[in-house]
């Protein structure tokens, strides 16, 4: 299947996801994830914040706040490349561009998600074998992954099902290390 018609279906799958199970899912992913020693000792994070019917992150970014991480969040620039600023607590964000929200503070630039010790990315799927993750299309988190260093770990959160065989892969789309669906995390690498 091609990546369009890829991107239809999920997107329709994750539409008919009731407000309760988008709920539970991220409960899930959040209490999962924060179990695990590489994600509590990471200073730096960068995370993304998420929207509508994405595996929701607003939890997992205030606990990690919370536990003493320092957590960027993106910023999409006109190029639709992702610029990065520090969350510093739900009063510090503010409607971007397509109305994401996004912090108000000082931008630190494309290279910013280079120091990050944790980098958690959106995706519609991953592709169980090669770790390729599809996403909305624009290429966004593409740039940014290929600045992360070979060993950051790198999490695409996934509802149930998104993990699959066979996503069509060209030259520019970027792998993660893991997977985190409400059913567990997978290693991928």
């Amino acid at each position: 299947m091609d990546k369009l018609n890829l991107r239809r279906e999920l997107n329709a799958a994750r539409s008919s996801l009731s407000p309760e199970q988008l709920r539970a899912n991220a409960i899930k992913v959040r209490e999962t994830l924060l179990e695990q020693p590489w994600v509590q000792m990471a200073g730096l994070v960068a995370c993304y914040w998420s929207t509508g019917v994405e595996p929701e992150t607003h939890g997992l970014v205030f606990a990690l706040w919370k536990h003493g991480a320092t957590v960027i969040l993106p910023v999409l620039r006109e190029d639709y490349d992702l610029d990065w600023a520090v969350y510093d607590g739900p009063d510090t964000l503010a409607p971007g561009r397509f109305g994401i929200m996004e912090p108000i503070d000082t931008r630190r630039g494309v290279d910013a998600i280079r120091t990050a010790a944790l980098v958690i990315v959106p995706a519609l799927a991953v592709d169980r074998r090669t770790g390729v993750r599809l996403g909305r299309g624009g290429g966004s988190y593409d740039r940014a992954l290929a600045r992360v260093g070979p060993n950051v770990p790198t999490v695409a959160l996934l509802h149930d099902g998104e993990l699959i065989d066979g996503i069509p892969a060209e030259p520019h789309d970027r792998r993660v290390r893991y997977a985190m669906t409400p059913a567990g995390l997978t290693s991928l690498m």
